[in-house]
């Protein structure tokens, strides 16, 4: 029987683009408040998945997948396979443009690993 470990993560800075810090003003005090300044929406056009397949590799050695030249990681996951297998990180990368995935077997040396990144342009 093969186990199968996943964590998917999806970031998208969408979600936070509307919100607005919101300070309570006593009735004494009730000057107009000025509304925030408009926010962009972020660009997500060229919105690709990009997989790295399923390799075998040492216990706890990284696996890297990188969006293509111009995009930037807006999620990604990874995927631990092998009987005992277990996901031990899923992350991006420290420039933002990739994902990375790695993983441990209890009984054996290496471990079957998949990582998927989420690009597109942001701007």
């Amino acid at each position: 029987m093969r186990a199968k470990k996943v964590w998917m993560l999806g970031v998208a800075a969408a979600c936070c683009a509307g919100l607005a810090t919101i300070a309570a003003v006593p009735a004494s005090d009730a000057a107009p408040v000025p509304a925030p300044a408009a926010q962009r929406a972020a660009d997500f056009t060229g919105y690709q998945i990009v997989k790295l397949p399923n390799a075998n590799v040492p216990n706890f050695q990284r696996r890297v997948v990188r969006c293509p030249s111009g995009k930037h990681a807006v999620g990604g996951g990874a995927e631990a396979q092998g009987n005992d297998a277990i996901l031990v990180g899923s992350f991006p990368t420290d420039d933002g443009a990739g994902w990375i995935g790695l993983g441990r077997q209890n009984k054996y040396n290496d471990v079957g690993i998949s990582v998927y990144v989420i690009c597109a342009n942001v701007s």
